[in-house]
């Protein structure tokens, strides 16, 4: 069966250099990968290389959830994408282009079965969004 394929999107009003760092760099990953305040990420790792791993621990901050999510890369293209497998078979390509007004970042993942396509689109999209206030805070 194919998969669903989620499309999600933010303009980051930062140069793609930076983006590109802040979104890669695991000091900064710990900072935004996560959809609300009621979560955080507390460890990342990421050997940013085809066959190289990414792996980032989400916790609720209660400490009554949390899961590892993990992938390795299949594409590296510095500043412009960034394209992996997660490790249940599923895939991801992220994008980075300049844009008018800053770099949009585009990502497209294949759904999971076990929630429904709306809600990952939003817990994805929150994330993202995420990563926009930290980026232009910093």
């Amino acid at each position: 069966m194919e998969a669903t394929r989620v499309h999600i999107q933010a303009l980051i009003k930062a140069d793609v250099t930076k983006v590109w760092t802040y979104y890669t760099q695991p000091d900064h990953i710990t900072q935004w990968n996560f959809a609300n305040d009621d979560w955080h990420c507390p460890e990342a790792k990421n050997d940013l290389r085809p066959g190289g791993k990414y792996f980032a621990r989400m916790e609720a901050k209660d400490g009554s959830f949390g899961f590892d999510f993990t992938a390795v890369y299949d594409e590296i293209s510095q500043h412009k994408k960034i394209g992996y497998t997660i490790e249940d078979g599923r895939k991801v390509i992220t994008t980075f282009q300049l844009g008018k007004g800053g770099t949009l970042i585009e990502t497209t993942f294949d759904a999971e079965s076990q929630n429904s396509v709306e809600m990952q689109r939003e817990g994805w999209q929150a994330i993202l969004n995420n990563f926009k206030k930290y980026t232009e805070s910093h």
